[in-house]
């Protein structure tokens, strides 16, 4: 199982707990997590993911094991330690202002 962590907006909006966890089938990759999550959650599509490109939406990052995979492959294998559930990958809410 895969632990995912999302912030408070996409919380409310899938109305679920800080964690949601996901069976995820093949490789695990950021695709793969988001794929499971929008299933799983369909009044999460196009929230966290553009619906056209896929592109991240602008002010969402995605973190695992202390690193910033925002730029990262959306294909690229998500460390271990998320692919077995012992790490969560995070969804998280950029803040941006002056």
């Amino acid at each position: 199982m895969i632990r995912v962590m999302l912030p408070a907006h996409l919380r409310i909006l899938a109305r679920v707990g800080s964690e949601v966890t996901l069976e995820v089938e093949g490789q695990v990759t950021q695709r793969s997590v988001l794929d499971a999550l929008e299933a799983s959650y369909p009044m999460l599509k196009g929230t966290i993911r553009d619906h056209i490109s896929q592109q991240r939406r602008p002010f969402l990052r995605f973190f695992a094991c202390a690193e910033d995979l925002s730029h990262e492959s959306p294909d690229a294998k998500l460390p271990d330690a998320v692919a077995s559930g012992k790490e969560p990958f995070l969804i998280i809410g950029a803040i941006a202002g002056g």
